[in-house]
């Protein structure tokens, strides 16, 4: 009997087929409210095996677990900015693109990031724009335009909001920010383009109302802040607040003319998987359109799997952040991953900007 189990095994493998039972476990360890309760049991339907989650609250925690050596996970969901750590730790194995046949629904401009080059070891599955998010209404009345980095770091626009405007606390998001705004590619950013940023944001500052990184989205809900420098994931949030409890303003979100960093939430299987079969599976099933197109609806999420448009909500897909079109998605920028000297020039800029006033 073993026997056969083994050689039905191998054979799922190759062929990518599903050979599960109601005893076979996928063992996933990802984000909290990440996935859909419906989500999660129509791919036990389709394997005819059981899904069980564990949860983390960021990345560092994630890898720091792994790192320790925990054992019994087969997937994890890392953003792009810890895989290289992952794969130089061999915490994750190479993916079997054999076994992934929607592959092919990834937009290209997804695919082969810096990060993890011909995606040997993940696929894209959520994607977060650093952007602003906006209150409308006020923003119309006083004649500023969201769709341009000046909200945040421009004086002559910021007088007009000052005291309302809030921005992410992470050196690395509004560093990019400022660079975009002053026409620079983060990622090529010289000495000189760094101070100049540094210089932007000081003069910036005294217009902001805080640092923000958790706050700022019941703020701009409750309509106490009209301007965030964010993420395009908690503006979705903030603006179903807003529907729901029938404020009289709405949240609005857009990217900017200059750029944009995009954050990428990856899959990925884990060194010591168990069931990498029923990994391969589950990462397959989440690049078909209908199945992908439901984590856009439930968080509000950019979407890399191209054939999940028209499975969105009908009033996300005039969205220019949850569904742009391929000119604008041009514009958006993965961060690569910095070098220890960039770090530490970073960590002594922010500090010069924290205590300026």
């Amino acid at each position: 009997m073993k026997k056969l189990q083994k050689l039905m095994l191998a054979l799922s493998l190759s062929s990518g087929l599903a050979w599960a039972g109601p005893n076979d476990v996928l063992h996933i360890y990802n984000w909290s409210g990440s996935l859909s309760d419906n989500i999660v049991r129509q791919f036990e339907k389709r394997c005819g095996c059981k899904v069980v989650q564990d949860y983390y609250g960021d990345n560092e925690e994630m890898l720091a677990k792994l790192a320790a050596g925990a054992k019994g996970y087969d997937m994890v969901f890392p953003s792009s900015f810890v895989v290289q750590a992952m794969t130089k730790q061999k915490l994750l194995q190479p993916l079997d693109h054999r076994q992934i046949p929607n592959l092919k629904n990834v937009a290209p401009s997804y695919l082969s990031q810096s990060y993890d080059p011909g995606n040997r070891y993940t696929i894209p599955t959520v994607l977060s724009l650093t952007s602003v998010g906006y209150n409308v209404e006020k923003l119309k009345q006083l004649g500023v335009d969201p769709a341009n980095w000046s909200v945040i770091f421009d004086p002559n626009v910021l007088r007009k909001i000052k005291g309302k405007v809030t921005v992410l606390d992470s050196s690395r998001e509004v560093f990019a920010a400022a660079l975009f705004y002053l026409g620079k590619d983060p990622n090529a950013a010289t000495d000189a383009d760094m101070r100049a940023a540094r210089d932007v944001i000081k003069k910036a500052k005294p217009y902001w109302a805080a640092f923000s990184n958790a706050s700022y989205l019941k703020q701009l809900a409750v309509g106490n802040i009209w301007v965030a420098l964010g993420y395009s994931t908690e503006f979705f949030q903030a603006s179903e607040d807003a529907r729901q409890t029938k404020r009289a303003f709405h949240i609005g979100n857009v990217p900017q003319r200059e750029g944009n960093e995009i954050g990428v939430d990856t899959m990925a299987i884990t060194a010591s998987a168990r069931r990498p079969d029923l990994a391969h599976q589950f990462i397959n099933f989440m690049l078909d359109g209908q199945n992908a197109a439901q984590l856009t609806n439930l968080n509000g999420a950019t979407n890399p799997v191209a054939t999940a448009g028209p499975y969105f909500r009908a009033d996300l897909k005039a969205s220019p952040v949850i569904n742009p079109t391929p000119e604008q998605a041009k514009k958006w920028t993965v961060l690569r991953e910095l070098a220890p000297k960039e770090r530490r020039a970073l960590a002594r800029m922010w500090t010069e900007v924290k205590v300026s006033r």
